[in-house]
Formats: structure tokens, sequence, C-alpha cells
């Protein structure tokens, strides 16, 4: 990987993470910046040194658990060791995603009798799901498979009040999902087994 497509894998996932209307998928990681443009840059040095660190597709990633956290983060700070760990903790969590997944439900579905309690919105205020993901109670990969799955993220912004918070948590989300590599119907089944056993 060259600086340049380092810098172009940044520049096309951080237009992903920000705006509505781009997708990378789409357009494949594209950049509309020519390497001449790019040789002009005066932050050219990061991305140089970030494309020896890291194969595309690992910077993919490195890129991707960072924008999660932070979607406008400068390139500077993608050099820091806070980076880094936030990087080694996503992995760690995409390797451990089904446990993880059926550990969230069983602890949301133990607490709560009817499922519908964890997705109901109250006078405008956050439902169960959104305030455990946001106190990091229940993984952010959680919500965001379980809305893929059950489709109540447009429900929640009708109804949610919160005209700031939300509408960036709601964003990411739906940005980040496509990158989260689960398998569908195992998961649905786990989904499944703890809905079961809250009604037997």
């Amino acid at each position: 990987m060259t600086g340049y497509e380092a810098f172009a894998l940044y520049n096309s996932l951080k237009i992903h993470f920000t705006q509505k209307s781009y997708d990378y998928f789409k357009y494949n990681g594209k950049s509309n910046i020519s390497v001449q443009t790019f040789e002009l840059r005066k932050d050219k040095y990061y991305f140089y040194k970030l494309s020896r660190k890291y194969s595309r597709e690992e910077f993919v990633k490195f890129l991707v658990s960072n924008f999660i956290i932070d979607n406008k983060i400068w390139v500077g700070k993608l050099l820091e060791e806070d980076a880094e760990s936030i990087y080694k903790l996503f992995l760690m969590s995409q390797q451990s995603l089904s446990y993880i997944f059926d550990n969230d439900c069983r602890e949301l579905f133990i607490e709560y009798s009817n499922p519908n309690d964890i997705l109901k919105v109250e006078d405008g205020e956050y439902p169960v799901l959104l305030t455990r993901t946001l106190r990091k109670e229940t993984q952010f990969e959680t919500l965001c498979i379980l809305n893929d799955m059950l489709g109540f993220f447009p429900m929640w912004s009708r109804k949610i009040d919160d005209t700031i918070r939300w509408p960036e948590v709601c964003l990411t989300a739906i940005k980040y999902t496509p990158f989260i590599d689960y398998d569908k119907a195992k998961f649905q089944d786990i989904l499944r087994s703890h809905l079961q056993s809250v009604y037997i």
C-alpha cells in the first residue's frame, strides 16, 4: 500500500462515516484527489508512515475501528498508542462476536420479560437498548446487529426527542453495520433462542 492509497482510504472512510449520501462500498474506497494533489499535502508524511505499518485490509479495519469512536479523527492521532489500542480491542470483539451477541441478548432479556420493552420509546426518552449501549453495558455491535435484523432505527428517529446525540449515534451505527462480518442466520437463531426462553 502506498501513502496515496492510505490517504484515499482514510478520506473515503471519513466521508463514509460523516456523510449520509456517501457509501464506501458503492465507490470502492476511491478518492477524487489526485496523486499530485496528495503530494502537496503537508500531512502526507503520516499517510506514508501508516502505509508501511498496515496492509490495505488491516488499514481498513484500523480506520473503521477508530472512526466509530471519532468520525473526524485527525490522521496524526492515528499514529498514537490510543488508536492502536482501539484497533486491538476492535479485533478482539470481531473474533468473539457471536459470544458477545449471545451474552448481550441474555443480559437484555433476563432483565426485561417483554422484549419490546428494550426498544420502546416513552415520552421521547432513550429506549433501554440505546441507554445500555451508550453506557457500554451492551456492545455497539449488538445494537447494530439487532437493528440490521429488526429495523427499529426509523421508529426511534421518529420518537426520540434528542436531535443532537441520537442522530450521530444512528448515522455511525448505520455506516458501521456493513463492516460487521456476521452470519445472519446464526445470529437470528441466537436471538430467537433468547426470545423463546423469555416466553417459556
